[in-house]
């Protein structure tokens, strides 16, 4: 399917993430389905969470109990194929990001939005982080319901 549409099958997506008792703590989702080449993940880990090894078109792995969710591998793909999951209290909480301007407010409510670019849930804007070592890339943190924890992937404006 991927090679086809772009889209992960369900299997591949949850092949990425780990045991939901894992997330009571987040967690990056290295949601890297091909062999290329490309690092940035494993060499801005401060806490060597991410492994690729010598072979750099190796794709990455997460050590889950090293990672501490702290979101440094999602500005850093260029490929914004990773996330960041916890699972607080029925609800899905996402550090995402997002390159698109106007950047969303906190509080604010935007559609959330599957792989397949399908509107599922409302997303709500839990705080935006900007800096500019992030290359333009913000890190939006929104809360879903949980039941949207294996499809939701980012947001899109109630506007658009």
């Amino acid at each position: 399917m991927l090679n086809q549409t772009g889209i992960p099958t369900l299997d591949q997506v949850l092949s990425r993430f780990p045991e939901k008792k894992a997330l009571i703590r987040p967690k990056a989702i290295l949601e890297c389905y091909e062999d290329i080449p490309c690092n940035p993940c494993e060499t801005s880990c401060p806490f060597n969470a991410i492994q690729i090894g010598p072979n750099i078109n190796t794709q990455p792995k997460l050590d889950v109990e090293a990672c501490t969710g702290c979101g440094i591998c999602v500005t850093s793909c260029p490929g914004l194929a990773i996330i960041v999951v916890q699972i607080k209290n029925n609800l899905a909480q996402f550090k995402i990001p997002y390159e698109f301007l106007p950047y969303p407010e906190k509080g604010e409510i935007w559609h959330g939005v599957n792989r397949s670019g399908d509107v599922i849930c409302d997303a709500t804007i839990d705080h935006i982080l900007i800096k500019k070592k992030q290359d333009h890339t913000a890190l939006v943190t929104v809360s879903v319901p949980v039941i949207f924890l294996h499809d939701f992937v980012t947001i899109r404006g109630k506007h658009e």
